[in-house]
Protein backbone atom coordinates (compact mmCIF):
# COMPACT_ATOMS: atom_id res chain seq x y z
CA UNK A 1 0.00 0.00 0.00
CA UNK A 2 2.71 2.22 1.00
CA UNK A 3 5.06 1.57 -2.24
CA UNK A 4 1.47 2.84 -4.17
CA UNK A 5 0.84 5.31 -2.32
CA UNK A 6 4.28 6.55 -3.37
CA UNK A 7 4.76 5.21 -7.23
CA UNK A 8 1.23 7.97 -7.57
CA UNK A 9 2.65 10.77 -5.54
CA UNK A 10 6.30 10.25 -7.37
CA UNK A 11 3.76 10.36 -11.10
CA UNK A 12 1.70 13.33 -9.88
CA UNK A 13 5.14 14.96 -8.91
CA UNK A 14 6.38 14.14 -12.45
CA UNK A 15 3.21 14.79 -14.30
CA UNK A 16 3.74 18.58 -12.20
CA UNK A 17 7.19 18.87 -13.10
CA UNK A 18 6.66 17.70 -16.86
CA UNK A 19 3.13 17.81 -17.74
CA UNK A 20 3.12 17.48 -21.46
CA UNK A 21 4.82 14.44 -23.32
CA UNK A 22 5.34 14.69 -27.10
CA UNK A 23 3.61 11.22 -29.00
CA UNK A 24 3.29 10.03 -32.73
CA UNK A 25 -0.41 9.79 -33.44
CA UNK A 26 -1.76 8.24 -37.21
CA UNK A 27 -5.43 7.96 -37.52
CA UNK A 28 -8.69 8.03 -40.16
CA UNK A 29 -10.76 11.13 -40.40
CA UNK A 30 -14.06 11.21 -41.83
CA UNK A 31 -13.58 11.13 -45.23
CA UNK A 32 -11.53 7.59 -44.73
CA UNK A 33 -8.12 9.44 -45.26
CA UNK A 34 -5.29 8.12 -43.39
CA UNK A 35 -3.39 11.33 -41.55
CA UNK A 36 -0.60 11.42 -39.07
CA UNK A 37 1.92 13.95 -37.12
CA UNK A 38 3.13 14.28 -33.78
CA UNK A 39 1.74 16.19 -30.66
CA UNK A 40 1.87 17.02 -27.49
CA UNK A 41 -0.41 15.96 -24.74
CA UNK A 42 -0.66 15.02 -20.91
CA UNK A 43 -1.40 11.80 -21.53
CA UNK A 44 -2.27 8.96 -24.58
CA UNK A 45 -6.22 8.87 -23.54
CA UNK A 46 -6.45 12.65 -23.85
CA UNK A 47 -4.71 13.19 -26.88
CA UNK A 48 -7.33 10.15 -28.21
CA UNK A 49 -10.02 12.02 -26.99
CA UNK A 50 -8.58 15.51 -28.69
CA UNK A 51 -8.25 13.50 -31.75
CA UNK A 52 -11.97 12.29 -31.98
CA UNK A 53 -13.28 15.94 -31.27
CA UNK A 54 -11.26 17.10 -34.41
CA UNK A 55 -13.13 13.97 -36.27
CA UNK A 56 -10.23 12.13 -36.61
CA UNK A 57 -10.43 8.37 -35.73
CA UNK A 58 -7.04 7.64 -34.16
CA UNK A 59 -5.25 3.72 -34.89
CA UNK A 60 -2.09 4.43 -33.53
CA UNK A 61 -0.67 6.67 -30.30
CA UNK A 62 2.36 6.06 -28.88
CA UNK A 63 4.99 8.10 -26.71
CA UNK A 64 7.84 9.59 -28.90
CA UNK A 65 10.91 7.68 -28.95
CA UNK A 66 13.65 9.58 -27.01
CA UNK A 67 16.79 9.35 -28.93
CA UNK A 68 19.41 6.52 -28.70
CA UNK A 69 22.39 8.45 -27.95
CA UNK A 70 21.63 11.40 -25.50
CA UNK A 71 19.75 14.25 -26.67
CA UNK A 72 19.52 14.46 -30.24
CA UNK A 73 19.55 17.84 -32.09
CA UNK A 74 21.82 20.45 -32.95
CA UNK A 75 23.23 22.98 -30.88
CA UNK A 76 21.09 26.03 -30.37
CA UNK A 77 22.44 28.54 -32.56
CA UNK A 78 21.68 32.72 -32.21
CA UNK A 79 20.30 32.52 -35.08
CA UNK A 80 17.86 30.21 -33.32
CA UNK A 81 17.31 32.45 -30.42
CA UNK A 82 16.58 35.53 -32.87
CA UNK A 83 13.72 33.60 -34.91
CA UNK A 84 12.89 32.60 -31.44
CA UNK A 85 12.52 36.18 -30.45
CA UNK A 86 10.53 37.46 -33.52
CA UNK A 87 7.77 34.11 -32.97
CA UNK A 88 6.97 35.28 -29.34
CA UNK A 89 7.02 38.55 -29.25
CA UNK A 90 4.63 38.41 -32.61
CA UNK A 91 2.65 36.20 -30.69
CA UNK A 92 2.45 38.24 -27.51
CA UNK A 93 1.75 41.20 -30.28
CA UNK A 94 -1.28 39.07 -31.15
CA UNK A 95 -2.49 38.70 -27.74
CA UNK A 96 -1.49 34.85 -27.16
CA UNK A 97 -1.21 33.84 -23.86
CA UNK A 98 2.71 33.43 -22.84
CA UNK A 99 2.24 30.22 -21.37
CA UNK A 100 0.35 29.11 -24.91
CA UNK A 101 2.44 30.35 -27.05
CA UNK A 102 5.67 28.60 -25.36
CA UNK A 103 3.83 25.29 -26.19
CA UNK A 104 3.16 26.42 -29.76
CA UNK A 105 6.38 27.09 -30.76
CA UNK A 106 7.74 24.14 -28.71
CA UNK A 107 5.41 22.07 -30.60
CA UNK A 108 6.86 22.93 -33.94
CA UNK A 109 10.25 22.49 -33.41
CA UNK A 110 12.27 20.15 -35.29
CA UNK A 111 15.22 20.48 -32.78
CA UNK A 112 15.37 18.30 -30.04
CA UNK A 113 17.00 20.94 -27.76
CA UNK A 114 15.40 23.90 -28.78
CA UNK A 115 12.30 22.02 -27.87
CA UNK A 116 13.35 20.86 -24.59
CA UNK A 117 14.44 24.16 -23.96
CA UNK A 118 11.04 25.75 -24.80
CA UNK A 119 9.45 23.30 -22.93
CA UNK A 120 11.08 23.87 -19.95
CA UNK A 121 11.03 27.23 -20.12
CA UNK A 122 6.51 26.80 -20.53
CA UNK A 123 6.98 24.57 -17.51
CA UNK A 124 8.92 27.08 -15.43
CA UNK A 125 5.99 29.73 -16.22
CA UNK A 126 3.65 27.44 -15.34
CA UNK A 127 5.02 27.10 -11.84
CA UNK A 128 4.23 31.23 -11.34
CA UNK A 129 8.24 31.60 -12.69
CA UNK A 130 8.66 35.14 -14.34
CA UNK A 131 10.28 34.78 -17.78
CA UNK A 132 13.10 36.46 -16.97
CA UNK A 133 13.63 34.00 -13.94
CA UNK A 134 12.24 30.79 -16.79
CA UNK A 135 15.24 32.24 -19.14
CA UNK A 136 17.72 32.25 -16.50
CA UNK A 137 17.53 28.81 -16.51
CA UNK A 138 19.45 28.50 -19.88
CA UNK A 139 22.20 31.04 -19.32
CA UNK A 140 24.38 29.79 -22.26
CA UNK A 141 21.51 30.97 -25.06
CA UNK A 142 20.07 33.96 -23.24
CA UNK A 143 22.83 35.85 -21.87
CA UNK A 144 22.66 39.01 -19.51
CA UNK A 145 21.51 41.52 -22.34
CA UNK A 146 18.64 39.26 -23.07
CA UNK A 147 17.77 38.17 -19.24
CA UNK A 148 17.92 42.14 -18.05
CA UNK A 149 16.20 43.46 -20.81
CA UNK A 150 13.18 40.80 -20.67
CA UNK A 151 13.45 42.02 -17.00
CA UNK A 152 12.97 45.67 -17.71
CA UNK A 153 10.16 45.02 -20.41
CA UNK A 154 8.15 42.89 -17.43
CA UNK A 155 8.51 45.65 -15.28
CA UNK A 156 7.42 48.71 -17.34
CA UNK A 157 4.47 45.89 -19.10
CA UNK A 158 6.14 46.27 -22.67
CA UNK A 159 7.83 42.82 -22.89
CA UNK A 160 6.70 42.10 -26.62
CA UNK A 161 7.89 45.42 -27.65
CA UNK A 162 11.11 44.72 -25.59
CA UNK A 163 10.74 41.04 -27.22
CA UNK A 164 10.59 42.58 -31.06
CA UNK A 165 13.46 45.01 -30.28
CA UNK A 166 15.59 41.93 -29.23
CA UNK A 167 14.41 40.00 -32.39
CA UNK A 168 15.72 42.81 -34.72
CA UNK A 169 19.47 42.87 -32.47
CA UNK A 170 19.95 39.58 -32.55
CA UNK A 171 18.78 39.42 -36.44
CA UNK A 172 21.44 42.35 -37.01
CA UNK A 173 24.36 40.86 -34.65
CA UNK A 174 23.77 37.74 -36.77
CA UNK A 175 24.32 39.21 -39.92
CA UNK A 176 26.91 41.50 -38.76
CA UNK A 177 28.81 38.28 -37.38
CA UNK A 178 28.08 36.84 -40.91
CA UNK A 179 29.82 39.67 -42.92
CA UNK A 180 33.07 39.23 -40.46
CA UNK A 181 32.96 35.47 -41.03
CA UNK A 182 32.86 36.05 -44.67
CA UNK A 183 35.69 38.11 -44.79
CA UNK A 184 37.91 35.67 -42.37
CA UNK A 185 36.47 32.15 -43.84
CA UNK A 186 36.91 32.66 -47.69
CA UNK A 187 40.56 33.17 -47.67
CA UNK A 188 40.86 30.27 -45.30
CA UNK A 189 38.90 28.27 -47.19
CA UNK A 190 40.53 29.49 -51.07
CA UNK A 191 44.25 28.14 -49.52
CA UNK A 192 43.08 25.20 -47.77
CA UNK A 193 42.02 24.14 -51.29
CA UNK A 194 44.71 25.11 -53.09
CA UNK A 195 47.18 23.15 -50.59
CA UNK A 196 45.15 19.74 -50.63
CA UNK A 197 45.43 19.88 -54.27
CA UNK A 198 49.01 20.42 -53.95
CA UNK A 199 49.58 17.77 -51.84
CA UNK A 200 47.44 15.30 -54.19
CA UNK A 201 49.83 16.96 -56.98
CA UNK A 202 53.03 16.06 -55.00
CA UNK A 203 51.89 12.74 -53.77
CA UNK A 204 50.87 11.00 -56.34
CA UNK A 205 50.72 13.06 -59.51
CA UNK A 206 54.53 13.92 -59.67
CA UNK A 207 55.96 10.34 -59.18
CA UNK A 208 54.34 9.24 -62.08
CA UNK A 209 55.91 11.69 -63.89
CA UNK A 210 59.32 10.93 -62.12
CA UNK A 211 59.29 7.15 -63.28
CA UNK A 212 58.39 8.66 -66.84
CA UNK A 213 61.49 10.71 -66.74
CA UNK A 214 63.90 8.21 -65.49
CA UNK A 215 63.63 5.89 -68.26
CA UNK A 216 64.56 8.68 -70.74
CA UNK A 217 67.53 8.87 -68.20
CA UNK A 218 67.91 12.35 -69.30
CA UNK A 219 69.29 15.40 -66.95
CA UNK A 220 65.81 16.86 -65.32
CA UNK A 221 65.84 20.74 -64.88
CA UNK A 222 66.65 22.21 -61.48
CA UNK A 223 62.87 23.55 -61.28
CA UNK A 224 62.13 20.25 -61.47
CA UNK A 225 64.03 18.64 -59.47
CA UNK A 226 63.35 21.14 -56.51
CA UNK A 227 59.86 19.70 -56.82
CA UNK A 228 60.69 15.99 -57.50
CA UNK A 229 62.96 16.37 -54.09
CA UNK A 230 59.46 17.39 -52.32
CA UNK A 231 57.50 14.76 -53.69
CA UNK A 232 59.64 11.96 -52.35
CA UNK A 233 59.02 13.77 -48.50
CA UNK A 234 55.61 14.00 -49.26
CA UNK A 235 55.52 10.45 -50.36
CA UNK A 236 57.40 9.21 -47.35
CA UNK A 237 56.69 11.54 -44.67
CA UNK A 238 52.94 12.62 -45.67
CA UNK A 239 51.54 11.20 -42.24
CA UNK A 240 54.34 13.41 -40.53
CA UNK A 241 53.38 16.14 -42.08
CA UNK A 242 49.78 16.12 -41.56
CA UNK A 243 50.24 14.96 -38.41
CA UNK A 244 52.42 18.39 -37.10
CA UNK A 245 49.60 20.20 -39.11
CA UNK A 246 46.36 18.72 -37.47
CA UNK A 247 48.16 18.83 -34.08
CA UNK A 248 49.65 22.01 -34.47
CA UNK A 249 45.93 22.85 -34.92
CA UNK A 250 44.46 21.57 -32.03
CA UNK A 251 47.27 22.55 -29.78
CA UNK A 252 46.27 26.52 -30.82
CA UNK A 253 42.73 25.77 -30.09
CA UNK A 254 43.37 23.84 -26.95
CA UNK A 255 46.14 26.79 -25.62
CA UNK A 256 43.41 29.86 -27.25
CA UNK A 257 40.24 28.02 -24.98
CA UNK A 258 42.50 27.98 -21.73
CA UNK A 259 45.36 31.03 -21.91
CA UNK A 260 43.59 34.43 -21.34
CA UNK A 261 46.36 35.99 -22.22
CA UNK A 262 46.72 33.93 -25.84
CA UNK A 263 43.21 35.04 -26.42
CA UNK A 264 44.26 38.70 -26.21
CA UNK A 265 47.62 38.63 -27.98
CA UNK A 266 45.87 36.82 -30.99
CA UNK A 267 42.90 39.52 -30.51
CA UNK A 268 45.71 42.41 -30.76
CA UNK A 269 47.40 41.10 -33.44
CA UNK A 270 43.96 40.22 -36.03
CA UNK A 271 43.33 43.97 -35.11
CA UNK A 272 46.20 44.92 -36.22
CA UNK A 273 45.94 43.06 -39.83
CA UNK A 274 45.62 45.40 -42.71
CA UNK A 275 42.00 45.88 -44.01
CA UNK A 276 41.13 42.98 -41.97
CA UNK A 277 41.55 44.69 -38.82
CA UNK A 278 39.53 47.92 -39.80
CA UNK A 279 36.92 45.96 -40.53
CA UNK A 280 37.28 44.05 -36.84
CA UNK A 281 37.35 47.93 -35.30
CA UNK A 282 34.24 48.96 -36.98
CA UNK A 283 32.35 45.68 -36.42
CA UNK A 284 33.25 46.15 -31.97
CA UNK A 285 32.31 49.69 -32.19
CA UNK A 286 28.94 49.08 -34.40
CA UNK A 287 28.00 46.10 -31.50
CA UNK A 288 29.06 48.17 -28.84
CA UNK A 289 26.82 51.29 -29.81
CA UNK A 290 23.99 49.12 -30.80
CA UNK A 291 23.91 46.99 -27.66
CA UNK A 292 24.50 50.07 -25.42
CA UNK A 293 21.60 52.15 -27.18
CA UNK A 294 19.54 48.81 -26.83
CA UNK A 295 19.93 48.52 -23.12
CA UNK A 296 19.99 52.26 -22.03
CA UNK A 297 16.71 52.45 -24.12
CA UNK A 298 15.11 49.63 -22.24
CA UNK A 299 15.96 51.49 -18.84
CA UNK A 300 19.16 49.73 -17.52
CA UNK A 301 21.16 51.96 -15.74
CA UNK A 302 23.98 53.31 -17.83
CA UNK A 303 27.11 51.37 -15.30
CA UNK A 304 25.12 48.23 -16.08
CA UNK A 305 24.63 48.49 -19.45
CA UNK A 306 28.03 49.55 -20.13
CA UNK A 307 29.18 46.22 -17.87
CA UNK A 308 26.74 44.36 -20.65
CA UNK A 309 28.17 45.79 -23.55
CA UNK A 310 31.90 44.77 -22.66
CA UNK A 311 30.66 40.75 -23.42
CA UNK A 312 29.19 42.24 -26.98
CA UNK A 313 31.70 43.24 -28.44
CA UNK A 314 33.46 40.25 -29.77
CA UNK A 315 37.05 41.51 -28.40
CA UNK A 316 38.97 41.55 -25.79
CA UNK A 317 40.85 44.67 -26.81
CA UNK A 318 37.35 46.58 -26.55
CA UNK A 319 36.11 44.54 -23.58
CA UNK A 320 38.72 46.16 -21.56
CA UNK A 321 37.91 49.58 -22.55
CA UNK A 322 34.65 49.47 -22.11
CA UNK A 323 35.32 47.84 -18.62
CA UNK A 324 37.76 51.01 -17.81
CA UNK A 325 34.92 53.45 -19.46
CA UNK A 326 32.10 51.49 -16.92
CA UNK A 327 34.91 52.36 -14.07
CA UNK A 328 35.07 55.97 -14.96
CA UNK A 329 31.55 56.53 -15.24
CA UNK A 330 30.58 55.20 -11.96
CA UNK A 331 32.92 57.54 -10.56
CA UNK A 332 31.28 60.99 -11.84
CA UNK A 333 32.38 61.07 -16.04
CA UNK A 334 30.19 61.90 -18.28
CA UNK A 335 29.99 58.88 -21.14
CA UNK A 336 32.19 60.93 -24.08
CA UNK A 337 34.84 62.01 -21.93
CA UNK A 338 35.35 58.16 -20.59
CA UNK A 339 35.06 57.19 -23.63
CA UNK A 340 37.90 59.89 -25.15
CA UNK A 341 40.07 59.04 -22.68
CA UNK A 342 40.31 55.23 -23.25
CA UNK A 343 41.56 56.51 -26.58
CA UNK A 344 39.73 53.43 -28.50
CA UNK A 345 36.75 54.75 -30.23
CA UNK A 346 36.92 57.23 -33.47
CA UNK A 347 36.15 60.74 -32.81
CA UNK A 348 33.25 60.95 -34.20
CA UNK A 349 32.11 58.39 -32.30
CA UNK A 350 33.04 60.32 -29.23
CA UNK A 351 31.22 63.36 -30.54
CA UNK A 352 27.70 61.76 -31.19
CA UNK A 353 28.09 60.53 -28.14
CA UNK A 354 28.45 63.91 -26.43
CA UNK A 355 25.72 65.56 -28.88
CA UNK A 356 23.55 62.49 -27.64
CA UNK A 357 23.99 63.31 -23.70
CA UNK A 358 23.31 66.94 -23.91
CA UNK A 359 19.86 66.82 -26.08
CA UNK A 360 18.96 63.41 -24.27
CA UNK A 361 18.95 61.37 -27.01
CA UNK A 362 21.84 59.35 -26.22
CA UNK A 363 20.21 55.85 -27.71
CA UNK A 364 19.18 57.91 -30.63
CA UNK A 365 22.60 58.49 -31.49
CA UNK A 366 24.03 55.46 -30.46
CA UNK A 367 21.14 53.90 -33.44
CA UNK A 368 22.80 56.04 -35.81
CA UNK A 369 26.43 55.25 -34.84
CA UNK A 370 25.60 51.43 -34.71
CA UNK A 371 23.97 51.94 -38.62
CA UNK A 372 26.87 54.13 -40.27
CA UNK A 373 29.42 51.68 -38.44
CA UNK A 374 27.43 48.43 -39.90
CA UNK A 375 27.09 49.80 -43.72
CA UNK A 376 30.72 50.53 -43.43
CA UNK A 377 31.22 46.96 -42.18
CA UNK A 378 29.24 45.34 -45.30
CA UNK A 379 31.26 48.07 -47.66
CA UNK A 380 34.50 47.05 -46.25
CA UNK A 381 33.88 43.03 -46.40
CA UNK A 382 32.73 43.47 -50.03
CA UNK A 383 35.35 45.64 -51.39
CA UNK A 384 37.88 42.33 -49.50
CA UNK A 385 36.40 40.20 -51.66
CA UNK A 386 37.05 42.39 -54.88
CA UNK A 387 40.72 42.48 -53.35
CA UNK A 388 41.51 38.62 -52.34
CA UNK A 389 40.40 37.64 -55.57
CA UNK A 390 43.16 38.59 -57.82
CA UNK A 391 45.45 38.11 -54.53
CA UNK A 392 44.09 34.50 -54.41
CA UNK A 393 44.34 33.72 -58.30
CA UNK A 394 48.22 34.61 -57.86
CA UNK A 395 48.61 31.93 -55.09
CA UNK A 396 46.95 29.28 -56.51
CA UNK A 397 48.65 29.98 -60.04
CA UNK A 398 52.16 29.99 -58.31
CA UNK A 399 51.66 26.72 -56.06
CA UNK A 400 49.79 24.73 -58.99
CA UNK A 401 51.24 26.24 -61.71
CA UNK A 402 54.65 25.75 -60.16
CA UNK A 403 54.40 22.17 -60.47
CA UNK A 404 52.38 21.87 -63.47
CA UNK A 405 55.44 23.59 -65.17
CA UNK A 406 58.13 21.90 -63.66
CA UNK A 407 56.38 18.40 -64.59
CA UNK A 408 56.62 19.96 -68.60
CA UNK A 409 59.97 21.16 -68.65
CA UNK A 410 61.70 18.01 -69.13
CA UNK A 411 59.28 17.04 -71.97
CA UNK A 412 60.26 20.47 -73.59
CA UNK A 413 63.77 19.76 -73.07
CA UNK A 414 63.59 16.36 -74.95
CA UNK A 415 61.55 17.70 -77.43
CA UNK A 416 64.32 21.03 -78.12
CA UNK A 417 67.26 17.73 -78.41
CA UNK A 418 65.55 15.48 -81.09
Amino acid sequence: MATTRAAATKSTIQQRTNPFTMFVWEGVDKRGQKMKGTTQSRSANLLRADLRKQGINPTIVKEKKKPLFGSAGKRISALDIAVFSRQIATMLQSGVPMVQAFEILSGGQKNERMRAMLEDIRNSLSGGSTLYESLGRHPLQFDDLYRNLVRAGEGAGVLDTVLDTLATYKERIEALKGKIRKAMYYPIGIFAVAILVSSILLIWVIPQFEEVFSNFGAELPAFTMMYVHASRFMVAWWWLVFGVVIGSIFAYLAVLKRSARMRELVDRAMLRIPVVGNILHQSAIARFSRTLALTFKAGVPLVEALDICAGATGSIYYDKAIKRISNDVAVGYSLNMAMTQVGVFPHMVTQMTAIGEEAGALDTMLFKVAEFYEQEVNNAVDALASLLEPFIMVIIGVLVGGMVIAMYLPIFKLAATI
